[in-house]
């Protein structure tokens, strides 16, 4: 298995938890998503989840189905994802890229295909909600051969006998969902969040990423000490959808939140 460094990196020079941030790619447009994508690290995200839009996300919430259909009625594919990923690279060599989304659109990209386009287009990692660990050697065996990390799903309804098995098969970090539900839901309950995350440590040394229902600063500060990275996604969609009528101000509001929220992330 290849390492991914760029995730490597992140984690091991943060003295704080790591930021990630999920955005929906060709939201708005192709040219209005880069142009956020490539001012997020700036205005403190460590990581990008980039969602990659689907017609049926059932593990998503109203407002990134909103989001993904924005983003749908302005053609956004797979093939323009990995193309904005690879603008994103001309002038970012640094921040992880992680594709987050569903297996439908990437079986019918074509598993070969994709995961040789996204090495090309540098992608760090993957995120497949909906293809859980025993039926994704297809993808993520492949993919780790190319030094693509493929990273899992703890939920608070995974059985407990199944965590080994799940974080052996996983890389680059474990993203554990605090709440039960689609995202953009409740807040999460901190101390239940903790003990899940203190249990996962017990089989494995990844980093652990906690997200769903991370809304405000209180949200993750909380969440900063109990994890090694936060990861806000409807919260920053929210700002386009309200402003969709005025992209620049839909994108300035987007990185404000960000930089408010990233500099609620140290550890006390």
């Amino acid at each position: 298995m290849k390492l991914n460094k760029r995730i490597i990196n992140c984690f091991e020079q943060k003295k704080r938890a790591a930021f990630v941030t999920f955005i929906t790619a060709g939201d708005q447009d192709y040219e209005k998503s880069l142009t956020l994508i490539n001012s997020l690290p700036k205005a403190g995200a460590d990581i990008i989840e980039l969602g990659m839009p689907f017609t049926d996300p059932i593990a998503d919430g109203e407002i990134i189905q909103k989001s993904t259909q924005r983003s749908l009625k302005t053609g956004q594919n797979q093939k323009k994802t990995l193309e904005l990923v690879k603008a994103f690279r001309l002038f970012n060599k640094k921040t992880p890229i992680i594709l987050m989304g569903y297996y439908n659109p990437i079986y019918r990209y074509g598993i070969k295909k994709f995961i040789k386009d996204a090495k090309n287009a540098q992608i760090d990692g993957l995120i497949i909600v909906d293809l859980p660990p025993e039926h994704a050697q297809e993808v993520s065996v492949p993919a780790n051969k190319q030094g693509i990390d493929f990273i899992n799903i703890i939920t608070p309804n995974t059985n407990i006998k199944r965590i080994p098995f799940i974080v052996k098969n996983s890389s680059g970090y474990i993203y554990y969902i605090s709440i039960n539900g689609v995202t953009g839901g409740s807040v999460p309950i901190f101390y239940e969040v903790e003990k899940a995350v203190k249990l996962i440590r017990k089989y494995t040394n990844l980093p652990i990423a906690v997200g769903f229902g991370v809304k405000n600063r209180n949200s993750v500060k909380k969440l900063a000490n109990i994890s090694d990275a936060v990861v806000v996604g409807s919260a920053l969609l929210k700002q386009i959808e309200i402003h969709c009528y005025d992209q620049k101000t839909a994108i300035s509001n987007v990185l404000n939140l960000t930089s408010r929220l990233s500099r609620g992330l140290v550890k006390i």
